[in-house]
């Protein structure tokens, strides 16, 4: 068992209190705020003194008079808050929390803003009240003096919330005051206090007031210096004889090293901010991965962070593992807090050279992961920097701010595939796996695979790779064989949120849709529909599932079992059609390719191609097809003159070219693209699999195509199947554009658009569009499931 060795707190003279300003100070950003804010009110100025009121502001003012007058109260409430009696009630609350500086300069900037909305209104002379709003009925006006400029309420109530906005340290706190002084803002519109052009000048007015506290007896939130450390720390009982900054990348904590008087060797860490907080793109990712994977536990403030941190450190030691000893966490005033270790010397894992990373040290580490999770502890950031090697060699796990007691077995699971990733960015590949099962069993080693995917793991973890992607895969597989375990059965990404979700935006979209012309008319028209034709057009849906299969096996160079790659495309249907960008047809497919013993790289080209050339082929069909029906080739009205067709495709080439020529085109459009058109072109020196690729493609969207035309004779419409199925392929490329599951939307709106175009009725067009996507698009996907589950069963996926 590890021992944890804490400083003496010496004795001596009491130290001196440090001074209430210890971390405010001023800042060149509210210089810049208080520019902002004082050009935003000079522009409404200008506006004010040309005297017309601009339509669109007493539209807006128009419309804040429809709130239903129940809510009066509340905006009378929040007007309240803007005058003598707001300020009051604001500084004497925070007067009685102790804070007589912040009490007296809340009350200041009150004033201020009162002072310099009156002084603005008196000088500019106010606003008087358009003839539109007199002759109006039911609209609250202001006296005869008119409109005041700027907003009063909304002055006062915006220089409190922007003098005390520093002051909250959480930004949920933040947030709901700014939100106070919004609504402040919209009370003075709502109760014919003001004008939108009013209220929004006195936001910003207010704004400029507390910009100018801020600059005149400054704000918390200065940079935390060597000076603030110094008083935090005597106060806290240490003595600090030197303290130095450690430099480390932008956006890293801000770290000194600091040495006492008794010689104790300390490293303090400056707990800035919150580093636990999820951004929605992490939480969308963690929502699609195939595996359930574990949040960081959520804390409060940055000192709960501290103590957290702290805390788990202590249990990591106490259970025998290498991690500096914690000696204290202290919080500077005003300023963020503080936490203090025992410093190691060495080098972390990144600084080592490669050639000085031997096996003793590789076994070394991971017999702490295992002792991690023997103790039930989960790191969860065990990135190469993360791991120190002191001077004997000897290595310590750095950092637990996202670590948990208690873990369980599948948070142990996720600190193994981490530092497999880790470890592998260092040494590569096969020495990490082969170091790992030295140390490991086997049972542990196989729980982590299922971790070992992109999604899955964060993107601290995964850009230690640089090479993207394909060594996580290469690690993936490495590892299987290594012990002798099959890859991990795949698991839907539909999640129950996705599948509300889903369901919620299919009944806005059926509902909203029918709007375009008669929903009375489209219910009359589903209930005279020829239910033959739309038993039919049910038929071309699930023979489209057949005609998929077959362009899957023109994409893989490997021969496909033709049945079980049939299957295994209805099973696709339930989750790609169901997850945003398709991701379930990706996964699905690489796990059934996988099965069959193809490495994961080769089955993600194989999926890839499938896609792209899906793509291309719609792509060249949706731009002849355009052009067609522009230029009268197909049968139907012209869409668009030819001469507006021309411009139109010139101006979209142009603006592709420029893309495509941009750094950012070049390294993410043109290379990739390149390299799937090699792999097409290869395709296309095989007959046999391009006809099966090309030909399965192909056929998929004409006889999806043929559903929709199927549905249109159902409902009585008379349009060229030839059409009715350019109408398809340029809704059906076009919609899926979206990040929307099954397109679901953009899809059904670009049909009916089209149809339109063409000349079919909008309730025809409607209708049919509906029905047709639901018999042929929606319907697959619900019996995907049941053969989803019974691959599943039977281990093909």
């Amino acid at each position: 068992m590890g021992s944890t060795s804490v400083t003496e707190r010496p004795t001596g003279p009491p130290v001196e209190r440090e001074r209430p300003s210890g971390s405010v100070g001023r800042h060149p950003r509210d210089l810049v705020m208080l520019l902002v804010a004082v050009s935003v009110v000079v522009l409404c100025s200008l506006a004010q003194r040309a005297g017309a009121v601009n339509p669109v502001e007493l539209a807006i003012f128009e419309q804040f008079q429809q709130i239903p007058a129940a809510s009066t109260p509340v905006w009378r409430a929040l007007a309240l808050a803007g005058s003598w009696g707001g300020i009051a009630v604001v500084s004497a609350s925070v007067l009685y929390l102790k804070r007589i500086r912040l009490g007296l300069q809340c009350a200041g900037a009150g004033l201020a803003g009162l002072g310099a909305a009156a002084l603005m209104d008196r000088l500019l002379g106010g606003r008087g009240v358009p003839a539109e709003l007199i002759a109006a009925t039911g609209v609250r006006l202001p006296g005869p003096e008119g409109f005041a400029f700027p907003g009063l309420h909304a002055t006062v109530v915006a220089a409190m919330v922007a003098l005390l906005a520093p002051y909250l340290r959480k930004p949920d706190y933040r947030g709901a005051a700014w939100a106070v002084a919004a609504l402040t803002a919209c009370a003075d519109v709502y109760l014919g206090h003001s004008l939108p052009l009013d209220a929004f000048a006195g936001s910003f007015l207010g704004w400029a007031v507390g910009a100018a506290f801020h600059l005149l007896w400054g704000a918390p939130g200065r940079r935390t210096s060597e000076s603030l450390v110094r008083r935090a720390l005597l106060r806290a009982g240490l003595t600090p004889t030197r303290i130095v900054p450690i430099r480390e990348r932008l956006g890293a904590p801000r770290e000194f090293e600091v040495t006492t008087d008794a010689g104790d060797l300390l490293r303090v860490e400056v707990i800035g901010r919150l580093h636990r907080r999820g951004r929605a793109w992490y939480r969308l990712r963690r929502l699609l991965a195939s595996v359930e994977v574990e949040d960081e536990p959520r804390l409060s403030t940055p000192y709960h962070e501290a103590e957290h941190e702290a805390l788990v450190t202590l249990f990591a030691q106490n259970a025998g593992l290498r991690t500096p000893p914690i000696v204290l966490t202290c919080e500077t005033r005003h300023g963020a807090p503080l936490l203090v270790r025992r410093r190691i010397e060495g080098l972390r894992l990144t600084q080592l050279p490669r050639e000085e990373i031997d096996d003793r040290l590789l076994d070394a580490v991971w017999r702490q992961v295992a002792a991690l999770g023997d103790a039930r502890i989960a790191h969860h950031d065990l990135r190469a920097k993360n791991i120190l090697v002191d001077t004997d060699g000897n290595p310590w796990l750095l950092n637990f701010t996202f670590g948990i007691v208690g873990a369980t077995a599948a948070r142990a699971a996720e600190d193994i595939a981490e530092a497999l990733v880790s470890i592998a960015s260092r040494v590569g590949v096969e020495r990490a796996v082969r170091s790992a099962c030295r140390v490991l069993p086997a049972d542990r080693l196989e729980a982590a695979l299922v971790y070992l995917q992109p999604l899955a793991l964060p993107r601290r973890i995964r850009k230690q790779l640089s090479r993207g992607r394909y060594p996580l895969i290469d690690l993936r597989e490495t590892l299987a064989e290594q012990i002798g375990r099959p890859l991990p059965t795949f698991r839907s990404p539909l999640r129950p949120g996705t599948v509300v979700g889903l369901l919620l935006l299919g009944a806005a979209v059926y509902t909203l849709l029918p709007q375009l012309s008669s929903m009375r008319e489209v219910a009359d028209s589903l209930r005279n529909a020829h239910w033959g034709w739309l038993a039919a057009a049910t038929v071309t849906g699930f023979g489209a599932i057949v005609l998929a299969s077959v362009s899957i096996l023109g994409s893989s160079p490997t021969r496909l079992p033709f049945w079980r790659t049939t299957a295994v495309q209805f099973a696709a249907a339930f989750t790609g059609r169901t997850t945003p960008g398709g991701i379930g047809f990706f996964g699905i497919n690489v796990a059934f390719m996988e099965r069959l013993g193809i490495r994961r790289s080769s089955a993600l080209g194989v999926t890839m191609l499938n896609m792209v050339a899906t793509s291309v082929v719609g792509a060249i069909w949706s731009v002849i097809g355009v052009f067609a029906i522009g230029a009268g080739v197909l049968p139907g009205a012209h869409v668009l003159p030819g001469r507006s067709l021309l411009v139109g495709g010139v101006c979209v080439l142009a603006a592709a070219v420029a893309v495509l020529a941009s750094p950012f085109g070049r390294r993410r459009i043109v290379g990739p693209g390149l390299r799937v058109a090699r792999e097409l072109l290869g395709v296309l020196r095989q007959p046999r699999r391009a006809v099966e690729l090309f030909g399965g493609v192909t056929a998929y969207l004409v006889v999806s195509g043929l559903g929709l035309a199927a549905s249109l004779v159902a409902f009585g419409a008379s349009v060229p199947v030839l059409t009715a199925i350019t109408v398809f392929v340029i809704g059906q490329t076009l919609g899926h554009i979206a990040p929307i599951p099954g397109g679901l939307g953009p899809t059904e709106a670009l049909m009916v658009a089209g149809l339109t175009a063409m000349g079919t009725a909008p309730t025809v067009a409607v209708a049919a569009v509906l029905a047709s996507r639901l018999l042929t698009y929606w319907l697959p996907a619900v019996t995907g499931v049941a053969v989803f589950r019974y691959l599943q069963h039977h281990e093909v996926v």
